[in-house]
């Protein structure tokens, strides 16, 4: 199997799932505890249907929306996920020019593996900083501040990782940060050489943006989620969340947000957009399913704050969904995962463009010109 032979986000994980030695493919495909949240994230799209109009002029087809301040070509972009060079060795610089070639948003992560300055150089595509509150408030000012200086147009908060989910496949196949050979892991690494060989002759793994600033970021002789465990600040409160959208001043957005209650009082603290999301099913087993949730917080508050749906998202008719029951745009974590680990930025830049055609074909067939004829008329709930 090779990239070519990738048609849509199922065949990218398989071409990933070859690729890469097991700790490191489970590692994007896992989720906490029984893994409930993680297969309903998907499976919640399934629970209704798409109404097409017909006999409607579909000749020029407008995909692109206005999210976070800036303007996309299609309502669709990356949302942060961590350590990428463990995926590909180009890292970072990979995804975030793919995400440019197609005018979206990139996220990076604290926890990225390529810097705030070494992204801004690669990328002059709108970029997006994924912003956790750290025991040390020097440490956050510092992100914060550097995003500034380096033209990054938005800033996310995540707020449902105080501590790390109970992800168990992590433990069953011996993930470790940095990769290490153990007994559990040895023989998939000696059966991946050529992801073994380019990750011992690249540049060193490290947390770049926080390993200048902590010793435990610097060496990442710990896992990452002894890392959250130990250097995320678990008072963090609206607060901390008012402060940061202060001091970034600009388009900012609460990833994680579930409820109408913390919507209303994202609107209250000064946050333009709220991530409707569970981590990708990876924190709180149980928990409600992004698709699940949108309409409620849509007739709730979708008229003051934007609202973007991250998580569960597989093909470009669940995008026209969610938009059709008022998300201003969606993100999209494992799927450009695999994508990355499948074939680096190619990979990422092939996954995308699917995404965009099959949303493009999927509104032409709706008979919705743009995506704001994508209203709630156009979906329907199965009995």
């Amino acid at each position: 199997m090779k990239l070519s032979d990738c048609h849509n986000v199922d065949d990218f994980r398989k071409l990933a799932q070859k690729k890469l030695p097991s700790p490191i493919f489970h590692y994007i495909d896992g989720g906490s505890d029984d893994e409930s949240t993680l297969k309903r994230n998907t499976a919640s799209f399934d629970k209704c249907d798409l109404v097409p109009s017909v006999l409607t002029d579909v000749s020029n087809i407008d995909t692109s929306t206005t999210v976070l301040g800036q303007k996309i070509d299609f309502p669709l972009f990356l949302s942060p996920t961590a350590m990428h060079q463990m995926y590909h060795y180009e890292g970072e610089h990979a995804t975030a020019r793919a995400a440019e070639k197609f005018n979206t948003f990139f996220s990076l992560s604290t926890m990225g593996t390529k810097s705030i300055e070494e992204v801004s150089n690669t990328s002059g595509g709108p970029k997006m900083f994924q912003l956790y509150i750290h025991k040390d408030q020097g440490l956050t000012d510092n992100l914060i501040e550097r995003c500034q200086r380096s033209g990054f147009k938005a800033m996310c908060l995540t707020v449902d990782t105080i501590v790390a989910g109970n992800r168990e496949r992590d433990h069953r196949t011996g993930f470790t940060t940095p990769p290490k050979l153990t007994l559990k892991s040895l023989i998939s690494f000696a059966t991946h050489p050529e992801w073994s060989l380019r990750y011992l002759m690249g540049s060193k793994f490290k947390l770049a943006n926080i390993s200048h600033l902590t010793n435990k970021g610097s060496s990442i002789e710990i896992s990452i989620m002894d890392y959250l465990n130990s250097q995320f600040d678990t008072t963090m409160n609206w607060k901390h969340a008012e402060y940061v959208a202060k001091k970034w001043n600009g388009p900012f957005a609460l990833k994680g947000v579930m409820s109408v209650e913390d919507a209303k009082k994202a609107i209250d603290i000064g946050a333009t957009a709220i991530m409707v999301s569970n981590h990708g099913g990876r924190q709180l087993d149980g928990s409600r399913a992004p698709f699940d949730q949108l309409e409620t917080l849509v007739d709730a508050v979708g008229d003051k704050i934007e609202i973007i749906l991250d998580g569960g998202i597989r093909r470009g008719t669940h995008v026209l969904k969610a938009l059709a029951l008022g998300a201003k745009a969606c993100s999209m974590g494992k799927a450009y995962l695999y994508a990355l680990g499948a074939g680096g930025q190619l990979g990422v830049e092939s996954i995308l463009q699917k995404m965009k055609d099959e949303i493009t074909r999927g509104m032409t067939l709706m008979g919705t010109r743009n995506v704001k004829e994508l209203t709630k008329d156009k979906i329907a709930y199965r009995r």
